[in-house]
């Protein structure tokens, strides 16, 4: 989910989730315009054929993708959970989804401020649309709606949710973007020096970031700590204690990080994420990696609550941002697209290797609190996939088999709000037959697993035709010029 900004001149609005429409960049951002080409006159040489003026494809492609895959991890994750968000440590295809949209925020945050006329004012916007995406995201993942499977709203303000995944997009999209602003000279990039030495500063920055992210989360002290455990007895809900011992330095594992340390101080322990992803650890469920009843002996932390964009890992998750960043860069100032595909491919496969490498050196990928391997292998994919988009769709124009994914890339913020948040299925299973069970989205799930004979692949058949459904809304939206903003 991507939010950048729109700056003084009306070619630089392009903002992939909050201005869809303008969201990708056209080659006039990256390749001379054909209406700039000069007249062939009678004693002229015949100029170079001008290139096409059409829009950033594969990135349209690229972000519809990623939309799509929060669809199917979302709402297929719980009949596979091998592709559901690894419990911990680990990587699953689930766990690609947030650096693919945070790797899609940093490559049109260089496209939009290619030019910028006046910084201040762009920092004005950038702050606004921050501000706008937070608090959407408070909205919609705070806790006001509650989604398909409790159709009721509304939330006690002493325990929303402060933080979610356009919260930590939010934080990605304004370091990037101040970065991108601030922290850029103005010379002429003619060379390979002369690109380092346009954006070092902006890199010694990510490289801050950076460091006292792995400076805190290996360095900090973690004290034993004590959470509110609600636990239903005959009675009812009973309030009880708990007591977590850690006092530890530089521990990974779940109930004794840095990351759910900060959190709890700083936002407070009802305004975390009450359901996290390690009650599906094998300590903590013996269906694990699935949901299910504590095992015997269990530790006291399963219970606790843990955020998954908190904090400190936003800062790492930030890092991302500008690696995509890095990534527009080359589109701005290389215009070979066989160069592009082959720079993109020189920084996408070191950043593969660099996570492997960590991973083996003992720093384990581990999505919740975005660990420096996780970073760079998840960044490193991101940067791949996009090549490859992009050799396919904008180098060899094969675009019709992408068709839809582009749609859904064009409204991915509709889409994503209507559907990955449940709104839409919320709002038609307000109506039913006799009992709430008896609503369209319900039934047809039913209807579909009967038909197959299988509750799984039922379930997928459902996801597959609801990603179906939501890139020909977004296809017919877009034909209708309907995007929306903010």
């Amino acid at each position: 989910m991507s939010s950048v900004i729109d700056v003084a001149e009306e070619e630089e609005q392009r903002t992939p989730l909050l201005h869809n429409h303008n969201a990708a960049a056209s080659t006039d951002d990256i390749v001379p315009s054909s209406s700039s080409s000069p007249s062939n006159g009678p004693d002229s040489s015949p100029p170079a054929a001008p290139a096409p003026n059409q829009r950033l494809h594969s990135l349209d492609v690229f972000r519809g993708l990623t939309v799509a895959l929060m669809i199917l991890v979302d709402d297929a994750g719980g009949a596979f959970p091998s592709i559901n968000h690894s419990p911990w440590f680990g990587v699953t295809l689930a766990d690609f989804v947030m650096p693919f949209f945070l790797f899609g925020v940093g490559v049109s945050i260089a496209l939009v401020f290619k030019r910028i006329s006046n910084k201040s004012i762009a920092t004005k916007k950038v702050v606004l649309r921050t501000i706008k995406l937070f608090i959407l995201g408070l909205v919609l993942q705070g806790g006001y709606f509650h989604g398909r499977n409790d159709l009721t709203y509304g939330v006690d303000v002493d325990k929303i949710r402060w933080l979610g995944v356009l919260q930590r997009i939010s934080i990605g999209y304004l370091l990037a973007s101040m970065a991108e602003i601030w922290l850029v000279n103005n010379d002429i990039v003619d060379s390979a020096t002369a690109f380092v030495k346009k954006y070092y500063i902006q890199w010694m920055f990510a490289i801050l970031l950076c460091s006292v992210y792995m400076c805190l989360l290996y360095g900090l002290y973690v004290p034993n700590w004590e959470y509110e455990d609600l636990s239903m007895n005959l009675t009812g809900y009973a309030s009880s204690t708990q007591i977590v011992h850690c006092e530890v330095r530089g521990s990974l594992e779940p109930p004794c990080n840095v990351v759910g340390l900060i959190d709890r101080v700083i936002l407070g322990e009802h305004h975390l994420y009450q359901h996290p992803v390690y009650r599906r650890t094998k300590e903590c469920s013996i269906n694990s990696p699935d949901y299910g009843p504590l095992p015997q002996n269990a530790p006291g932390w399963c219970l606790a609550p843990f955020d998954p964009e908190g904090i400190l890992s936003s800062l790492m998750a930030a890092i991302t941002c500008f690696v995509g960043l890095q990534f527009g860069h080359i589109l701005v100032h290389f215009k070979d697209q066989m160069q592009r595909v082959l720079l993109w491919s020189m920084l996408s496969f070191p950043l593969l290797i660099a996570g492997y490498v960590l991973e083996l050196l003992g720093v384990p990928f581990c999505k919740p609190l975005y660990t420096l391997s996780y970073m760079c292998i998840t960044a490193g994919a991101s940067g791949l996939f996009l090549t490859i988009i992009f050799y396919i769709v904008d180098i060899k124009h094969f675009r019709k088999p992408t068709m839809l994914l582009e749609w859904m890339g064009m409204n991915a913020l509709i889409v994503y709000a209507l559907a990955a948040c449940d709104l839409f299925p919320a709002a038609v299973q307000g109506f039913y037959w006799h009992s709430p069970e008896n609503n369209l989205v319900d039934g047809t799930e039913s209807l579909l697993r009967a038909m197959i004979h299988s509750e799984k692949w039922g379930t997928l058949v459902f996801v597959m035709l609801e990603i179906l459904l939501w890139s020909i809304v977004a296809g017919f939206l877009h034909m209708k010029g309907i995007y929306l903003k903010l």
